[in-house]
């Protein structure tokens, strides 16, 4: 008998931190920072409008005359969202995750923000998955 696939609600991290999209750069990077995070979901309004990770503000404060402290997030921030709802099957979303390269997926029920799945996420799974199921 096979297990069912696990559906990505189990492994993403809940309630994840947000930015607003006008907050700026040096706040995204101090929160990261802080919280040991390389990816920030961006809101306006409380609607899903982008994601900003370590990455980009890493890339965009190489460029002349960008200061962290007075940039916002939205001039950084992607905006092309790859979301799935919270029933999704991990195992979709990992391989679009490798086809893509994408660090992050954002997981939505309703068309709200529920969770974030990162390839952290996906490593735990995937030692959790072996260490429960192959055994």
């Amino acid at each position: 008998m096979t297990k069912a696939i696990p559906q990505i609600q189990r492994y993403m991290t809940s309630s994840p931190i947000t930015v607003n999209a006008d907050q700026t750069l040096h706040y995204a990077k101090e929160l990261m920072r802080e919280h040991k995070i390389r990816h920030l979901p961006v809101l306006v309004h409380n609607e899903l409008v982008g994601i900003i990770s370590e990455r980009d503000i890493n890339f965009i404060q190489n460029f002349k005359g960008v200061v962290l402290e007075t940039e916002t997030i939205r001039s950084a921030m992607t905006s092309e969202l790859y979301t799935v709802e919270a029933d999704a099957h991990l195992d979709e979303v990992c391989q679009v995750m490798a086809a893509n390269k994408w660090g992050s997926v954002l997981v939505q029920d309703n068309k709200k923000l529920v969770g974030i799945f990162t390839w952290i996420d996906a490593l735990n799974a995937m030692g959790n998955l072996m260490s429960t199921r192959l055994k």
